[in-house]
């Protein structure tokens, strides 16, 4: 069974005066483009069978915008993680998924990305390897079970910035 692993940044936040950074709600622009890419996710994506999401308000607010109606596991450990952490947290999930959608935060996702990707030539490599906006999504696929998945084994299909 080919995986397919979207990795989602978190849609554009608000920074409120005396609002924690893990607090911060998204802006109307990140509601706006969650619901985006929540609607290019129905449009062109299998759908997806569970969701990863940081415990951040601004990652759970882009999640509800989205509009995807998977089974959820919020984790406080994709708040502010490196992409060995992310990846070891993608290689726990449960083998009868077939597409996971982990939503997180810069630089976890875009560095997630790329160093899971076999290829950093293609354009959408390049465009990762240059800036991840708010609200973006990496799309891999992976021909390996979740738990043998890691750096170099991805095929990075695609890199959508929803506007």
């Amino acid at each position: 069974m080919t995986r397919t692993l979207i990795l989602m940044r978190h849609g554009k936040s608000a920074y409120p005066p005396g609002i924690d950074d893990h607090e911060r709600p998204l802006a109307p622009r990140g509601r706006r483009e969650a619901a985006l890419a929540g609607d290019w996710l129905r449009a062109t994506q299998p759908p997806i069978s569970a969701v990863r999401c940081s415990t951040a308000t601004r990652t759970r607010e882009t999640l509800a915008a989205t509009a995807v109606t998977a089974p959820v596991e919020f984790d406080a450990g994709i708040y502010e993680a490196a992409a060995d952490r992310l990846i070891e947290i993608v290689q726990l999930t449960d083998p009868a998924v077939s597409t996971l959608l982990l939503i997180g935060h810069s630089p976890g996702m875009p560095w997630t990305a790329w160093d899971l990707a076999a290829d950093h030539d293609t354009d959408d490599a390049v465009s990762i390897g240059r800036k991840f906006p708010t609200s973006a999504m990496a799309v891999l696929h992976f021909d390996l079970p979740w738990d043998r998945i890691g750096p170099g084994t991805g095929d990075l299909a695609t890199f959508h910035i929803p506007r």
